[in-house]
């Protein structure tokens, strides 16, 4: 089954430019690392992929719910936590992997992370009552 790409214009064509140069062209973008996840569709069963800045905490990558501060978690994390089994493509290496949302004992840190690598988390956050979630994503061994 072929994916379903991210509704938004900007970020499909993103994704298409990702996935059809093999991720020499999309997993650099202004500046930071960019990864393609896709996850189920709780409802539909349709696979979906939207194109994602991460970070690294070890052998693990890092990825933040952010929406931009919206009010509601975006539907890639409500996907992932109906079946944390994703597929995420980092440049050229595709692979599954196990998502979670960082245990609390941890989030604070990989927050501090993110958003050194991408400052306007921290303003996303001062503009929503939810807290944002950060998820780990462990490749499959």
């Amino acid at each position: 089954m072929e994916p379903i790409d991210s509704p938004t214009g900007w970020v499909a064509e993103h994704i298409r430019d990702y996935v059809s140069s093999g991720g020499e062209r999309g997993h650099r973008w202004r500046g930071l690392d960019i990864l393609l996840l896709t996850t189920t569709g709780r409802r539909s069963g349709d696979l979906r992929r939207t194109a994602l800045i991460y970070g690294k905490d070890g052998d693990r990558y890092v990825i933040v719910a952010s929406y931009g501060g919206k009010p509601q978690h975006p539907l890639w994390y409500l996907n992932l936590v109906a079946d944390p089994q994703v597929t995420i493509q980092v440049g050229p290496d595709v692979m599954s992997a196990q998502a979670q949302t960082a245990p609390q004992a941890e989030r604070e840190r990989l927050w501090k992370m993110m958003a050194a690598l991408f400052p306007s988390y921290d303003q996303y956050q001062a503009s929503t009552t939810r807290e944002i979630p950060i998820v780990v994503l462990t490749p499959a061994t």
